[in-house]
């Protein structure tokens, strides 16, 4: 089991490889990426119980992530890659003609690790109440987990799918929201403000945990306590405070880098600040 400190070491190299990829092709959402880096390498070197070698769409007998979010694709490729789903190589293929690493995952080139085609947001935790009740009806005791954007929660979707989970007592689902408090536009409050977020889904009826996505030891801790919550009753909401931006000073913390490639001078700045740890592809 990998340490506090090789996880962290891990999530340097994988930031690294999120502004490389947005920035050889000019395209792509750096600043979500970086801010969930943690989570994904919590997540994938830590705790899910899942087969890289041995990927199957149904998987049966293990753990399943879904990203609703998926714009933040850089940060996932990444993680996969360097968990053994797929050739670290191929991270160069990133949004070019024909490759498996879109913009947006898909499901139809058959990139192992991924299970639902995401981008149009909101759809993300529907998907995973499905497979939830799948595992359910199949006696497979393994988790589903998912992770949403704070400013998809304006999508009506999430809402209609957060009342059918607590009311089908789908408590095998785990879900996260990444609350960096930015989006395309700007700051979530300024566009449509969220209120209070523990609140709802508590009144939604979840059971609700605050984690700080940008310390992986606490991150690790509060996903245990949710794996804790499993069987119980409830699904399980993480909410995940992060920085959009994280590790990179000059995007910390600002929409600006939702979706916009650094430029040369800038990639070098940022490379600067994080620490090559496993070896760029």
């Amino acid at each position: 089991m990998a340490t506090i400190k090789e996880l962290e070491q891990i999530a340097s190299q994988v930031r690294r490889d999120i502004v490389r990829q947005v920035h050889a092709v000019n395209s792509g959402h750096p600043g979500g990426s970086l801010g969930c880096a943690d989570f994904f390498v919590a997540l994938y070197f830590r705790i899910l119980n899942h087969k890289p070698q041995g990927f199957t769409m149904d998987g049966n007998g293990e753990d399943l992530f879904f990203l609703s979010n998926g714009h933040i694709s850089p940060v996932w490729y990444s993680v996969l890659a360097r968990s053994g789903y797929f050739p670290v190589a191929e991270l160069k293929t990133f949004r070019k003609l024909n490759s498996r690493l879109q913009g947006h995952p898909t499901t139809h080139e058959g990139l192992p690790g991924v299970r639902m085609a995401s981008g149009s947001l909101g759809q993300g935790m529907s998907v995973a109440i499905g497979a939830a009740l799948s595992k359910k009806l199949n006696g497979d005791k393994s988790i589903v987990y998912s992770l949403h954007g704070d400013g998809e929660l304006q999508e009506g979707q999430v809402w209609e799918a957060a009342m059918y989970a607590a009311a089908n007592k789908v408590d095998n689902l785990i879900s996260t929201i990444d609350v960096n408090g930015q989006q395309i536009d700007g700051s979530t409050d300024e566009v449509l403000s969220l209120g209070n977020l523990r609140a709802k889904w508590e009144a939604f009826g979840w059971d609700v945990l605050d984690a700080n996505g940008n310390n992986m030891e606490e991150l690790i801790t509060i996903i245990d306590l949710a794996k804790m919550n499993a069987g119980k009753g409830k699904p399980t909401m993480i909410l995940m405070k992060t920085e959009m931006g994280m590790g990179v000073d000059f995007m910390m913390g600002s929409h600006k880098w939702h979706g916009v490639a650094p430029n040369d001078e800038q990639l070098a700045n940022a490379l600067s600040q994080l620490q090559e740890t496993l070896g760029d592809y």
